[in-house]
């Protein structure tokens, strides 16, 4: 598996740097903390730059074996090859219900994470919900929801291997999704508001496809305003600024 040592001012620039390179979000990577970076005094002398160490998450299990003793971090090698079932398994993989068996792929990785945390299952016509009852200690959350985003990425991966349902299987666990919604909705009401007055663009980093989206329909049917996304691949910079018409 491909690791690259990344420089940056700090440890989010080097993570953004990590991303571009490797044109993926940051769930999808496996990031090591190298060197913490380092203002120094006033700013110049003595400064050291943040590295890290990244790579792409892959996933590395057997879903239908028995577990085995799960390391604590959520960001664990998985090999895609070996997700898949043994070959008389595969056939009644294929009869067996897309949402049941995405439930039973996530239950197998919060056993190997040593998680005893029940599962439940809400379908809809777009999409299968699978809420993990966590025990409030956000682990499977993580700092923005990665953590959250990266086991339901694995599962994604993992599910649609076999059959051919196109729905989306979104994890949750502690209402995490809908109050995160709920702060994007608010933090973009909030810089809509800021560019008004002050007439000048915001650019807001480190968000994934779903949470621009959110700050999209949120500010678009403002007339006064417009906004964008910048920069390349998944994980891009959004821009508010006041529109042209406007």
């Amino acid at each position: 598996m491909q690791s690259l040592e990344i420089e940056g001012k700090n440890i989010d620039e080097a993570i953004e740097k990590a991303c571009l390179e490797f044109k993926v979000p940051r769930e999808k990577l496996n990031i090591e903390i190298i060197t913490d970076g380092a203002a120094g005094f006033l700013g110049i002398l003595g400064s050291k730059k943040a590295k890290i160490k990244a790579s792409i998450v892959n996933i590395d299990m057997t879903i239908d074996d028995p577990p085995e003793p799960a390391p604590t971090a959520i960001r664990q090698h998985i090999t895609e090859s070996s997700v898949s079932s043994r070959p008389d398994q595969a056939h009644e993989s294929d009869k067996e219900d897309f949402a049941v068996r995405a439930k039973r792929i996530l239950e197998g990785i919060l056993q190997r994470m040593n998680l005893n945390c029940p599962v439940t299952v809400e379908e809809t016509p777009d999409a299968v919900i699978l809420n993990i009852l966590g025990d409030g200690s956000g682990l499977l959350i993580g700092k923005r929801g990665q953590n959250l985003d990266a086991i339901q990425y694995i599962v994604n991966k993992a599910s649609t291997r076999f059959g051919n349902s196109r729905k989306m299987i979104i994890i949750d666990t502690e209402a995490y999704r809908k109050r995160r919604e709920e702060s994007l909705i608010s933090l973009a009401e909030k810089l809509a508001e800021k560019v008004k007055k002050t007439k000048k663009a915001i650019t807001l980093s480190h968000l994934n496809a779903h949470d621009r989206r959110i700050i999209h329909l949120t500010l678009q049917n403002d007339t006064v305003l417009t906004t964008k996304s910048r920069g390349e691949g998944d994980y891009r910079k959004i821009v508010i600024m006041p529109s042209r018409k406007g």
